[in-house]
């Protein structure tokens, strides 16, 4: 059974996105956890991955244009011979006096030649725009417009609860948006009942991510709650560091998504003998 499709712009998405932290060291545990990360992870390792949700026809990516990860996202296309669809999540300067190839148009020129067919700046500068005040997300329009002036569909990765409902009330050209959400509210700014609500009104499409708040919750815990609780052109984004991790995430949301109890194996432990 292939993965449930979602719609962005005119890309058809799995429903089920590949996240990158895990491949990448970005733990949100610790310092030393961030390097067991980068030390185990290689190229080819993250292309194993990769293969694993391809053959479940979880074919969606998104990242930040890191070569470890874009040249892994390659080399599984090319193992597989199937399309990738990569998002990249790139930073760029806002202010004048940056290095000239972090100005928006040269980084943005490169997702593109990495093959990106969706673009969505990071919350580092999604973020930083955003005018409380004035409720609006300054300056956003003229990244949108470079962003489709390279043939590639605008979206936003954010932080806060705030860039959705001003992106939707100012009609910015956008086509998607990227939103923390978990139980725990793990890196949530306001309370997760508030943000089911807005990502519920979203007029576009909606990326979750940290659905297990960075390893603090289970995978059924955290996955009944989010696919519970999300549309079904939404999308959940989540991050594996093994083929065997990425085959029991896949399992267990085609499972809940169908509104079975999961049945996969269970951790054993000694604590557990008298009820096994």
């Amino acid at each position: 059974m292939d993965f449930p499709r979602t719609t962005v712009g005119d890309q058809s998405l799995s429903r089920l996105i590949i996240g990158t932290n895990w491949f990448l060291g970005y733990s949100h545990y610790s310092v030393a956890k961030d390097k067991f990360i980068k030390d185990n992870q290689t190229r080819d390792k993250i292309a194993e991955i990769l293969e694993v949700y391809l053959e479940a026809g979880i074919d969606t990516v998104m990242g930040p244009m890191l070569p470890i990860f874009t040249d892994a996202v390659q080399e599984a296309q090319q193992r597989k011979g199937q399309e990738i669809k990569l998002i990249l999540t790139p930073s760029f300067n806002i202010l004048p006096g940056g290095e000239p190839e972090n100005d928006p148009e040269p980084v943005i020129a490169r997702c593109k030649e990495t093959g990106a067919c969706i673009c969505m700046p990071h919350q580092v500068v999604t973020d930083a725009l955003v005018d409380r005040m004035h409720r609006e997300i300054r300056d956003i329009d003229k990244y949108t417009q470079l962003i489709r002036q390279y043939e590639m569909i605008p979206g936003l990765s954010t932080h806060m609860p705030e860039t959705v409902i001003y992106a939707d009330e100012t009609e910015v050209d956008v086509e998607s948006y990227i939103q923390i959400y978990n139980a725990t509210g793990f890196l949530m700014q306001v309370e997760t009942d508030w943000v089911m609500k807005i990502i519920y009104n979203a007029k576009k499409p909606v990326m979750t991510i940290k659905p297990l708040a960075a390893g603090r919750l289970l995978p059924v815990a955290g996955l009944a709650f989010v696919w519970s609780t999300i549309r079904e052109q939404d999308m959940v984004t989540i991050g594996t560091s093994t083929p065997d991790e990425a085959r029991e995430v896949i399992d267990i949301s085609l499972e809940l998504l169908s509104n079975r109890i999961p049945d996969y194996k269970l951790q054993r432990t000694r604590s557990k003998s008298s009820i096994s």
